[in-house]
Parts: structure tokens; C-alpha cells; sequence
């Protein structure tokens, strides 16, 4: 029979795996910025975050099973604030799924639209993807942070550094997103403003995520 420091082995390790490839996803958004401006790989990397995105779609599958699947036995006496918390959890990390799920979304607007990329616009979304993938790999440490702390009973945990940490950089990408928007508008060269204000606003929903 498993024991519960068993079950929060799993449940961290799985979490792990999980941050990982959320990670690779969003990592691979700059970079799919940026061969779109120079016309080189940007389908290529659009199908890898595809595949990433599936991958994780199956790991999150994995840990919410493992959280439904488990009985009192499994979780054991000292982690019953997992059972207690069970459909938030379950919350939790479908919500994270999201991360994924809006990367790919961002890769196939950009593909579909087809923005003029030598434009500053431009150059502030390719500067919100790189916040986006640093705020991204903060939040992989923070939520293994909280996952250790709801798995192990004698963990302490201390996550405000990296929260206050991830608030600075969604800070930033707002006032990124703004440039964005008001540059494509102001200028009267650029096509079709609202093209970038669109994806501006993924990008942002991404951050806020």
C-alpha cells in the first residue's frame, strides 16, 4: 500500500515534470517572435509548442487523477489539507494548463494575422514574451514551493520573494502592452493598429494568467 510520504513523493515529482514542460512552452515563445521577424523556423517552432502544449495536457491529466484517485489511506493523516482542498487543487493546476493553452493560442494568432514585424509594436510584444518566459520560470519555483508545502507536513515554505517577483514583471509587461497599443495607433504608418492591440492583449492575458 502507498504511504503518504509516497503520494507527496508522486505528487511533487509529477508537479515537477509538469513546471517543466509549461516552461518549455512559454520558452519557446520569444523565440517563435522572433524567427517570425526574420522569416526563418517560425512553423517549425509553432508545431513544437503545439506538441509541448499536448504534452501537457497529458501530465495535468496525470496529476489530477493521481489527486482523485487517492483515498485517506494514500494521502495519509498529516496531508488531509489535500483532501480537505482537493477541488481547489484540481482548480490549480487545470488553471495552469492554461499557460500552455494561451501560448499555443498566441503562436497561431500571430500566424493568422501576420503582423509587419519591423515595427515597434512589434518589438514590445517580443519584449513582453521574454516577461512572460521569466515570470513563467519564477512561477514553475513558486508553485513547487506551495505543491512541498501541501505534500509534506514538516515543510516551510516561503513564496512571497517569488510572488512579489512575478507581480514586478506583470507590471512590466502592462506598461509594455500600453506602449503597444498607443504606439500602433499614433502612428500613422502602421496597418492595421488593431492587429497589434489584439495580440498585445493576449500576450497580457498570458501574463495575468
Amino acid at each position: 500500500m502507498a504511504t503518504d510520504a509516497d503520494f507527496g513523493e508522486r505528487l511533487e515529482t509529477r508537479t515537477v515534470a509538469y513546471l517543466d514542460r509549461i516552461y518549455d512552452c512559454v520558452a519557446l515563445l520569444p523565440r517563435a517572435l522572433d524567427q517570425f521577424a526574420t522569416e526563418g523556423g517560425f512553423d517549425e517552432t509553432v508545431d513544437e509548442i503545439a506538441a509541448v502544449e499536448s504534452e501537457c495536457d497529458d501530465l495535468v491529466r496525470e496529476l489530477t487523477a493521481l489527486i482523485t484517485d487517492a483515498g485517506p489511506d494514500d494521502i495519509g493523516l498529516l496531508n488531509t489539507r489535500i483532501n480537505f482542498n482537493e477541488s481547489a487543487l484540481l482548480d490549480f493546476y487545470n488553471e495552469l494548463d492554461v499557460v500552455a493553452n494561451h501560448t499555443e493560442r498566441i503562436v497561431q494568432e500571430v500566424a493568422m494575422m501576420r503582423p509587419a514585424a519591423d515595427v515597434d509594436p512589434f518589438d514590445d510584444m517580443r519584449e513582453m514574451a521574454d516577461r512572460i518566459a521569466e515570470m513563467t520560470d519564477v512561477l514553475s519555483d513558486v508553485v513547487e514551493g506551495f505543491v512541498r508545502g501541501l505534500a509534506r507536513a514538516d515543510a516551510t515554505e516561503t513564496l512571497a520573494e517569488g510572488i512579489e517577483s512575478i507581480r514586478a514583471l506583470e507590471s512590466e509587461c502592462d506598461d509594455l502592452r500600453n506602449d503597444a497599443i498607443e504606439t500602433a495607433f499614433a502612428d500613422g504608418s502602421i496597418d492595421q493598429p488593431l492587429v497589434y492591440r489584439e495580440l498585445a492583449i493576449l500576450l497580457d492575458e498570458l501574463a495575468n494568467t
